[in-house]
């Protein structure tokens, strides 16, 4: 962990399917414990060091009630989903996908997830990658 001169702190930690995911936030003291005053951002980089090789997304899935473990155990089998999480609330199970393109993100979810037997519903969330620039 790095420390700027502005008393921002930069993580930088290993991405699965991508080199680097880098984390800033600003940090402020209030009383004897530091805050930190704006909510972290990531952003990826392409891993051939110009290209972007990958699609991800948040899926959000909806499941029918009683069936959150039987679909959390038929994601597993589902390369292209990175990270499962059951979650209390709406939605019952988020998922972190990586695909080649938006072609089989749509494959993904229509044709792989939705036809899992207890899935309700998804809402996909595209990621998208932000360009930093090194004008001060």
């Amino acid at each position: 962990m790095k420390k700027s001169k502005s008393g921002a702190v930069t993580r930088t930690t290993p991405a699965a399917g991508v080199s680097t995911a880098k984390e800033t936030a600003s940090i402020h003291q209030v009383g004897q414990r530091p805050a930190i005053s704006s909510v972290p951002n990531t952003i990826h980089s392409p891993i051939d060091g110009g290209r972007v090789v990958s699609d991800r997304a948040y899926v959000f899935i909806n499941v029918h009630p009683g069936r959150t473990s039987d679909v959390t155990r038929a994601l597993c089998g589902i390369k292209q989903i990175k990270t499962i999480d059951p979650c209390w609330g709406k939605p019952d199970i988020i998922v972190v996908v990586e695909v080649s393109d938006q072609d089989a993100m749509t494959q993904l979810v229509l044709s792989r997830i939705h036809e899992i037997d207890g899935v309700s519903q998804t809402e996909t969330h595209l990621v998208y990658r932000l360009k930093t620039s090194n004008a001060a």
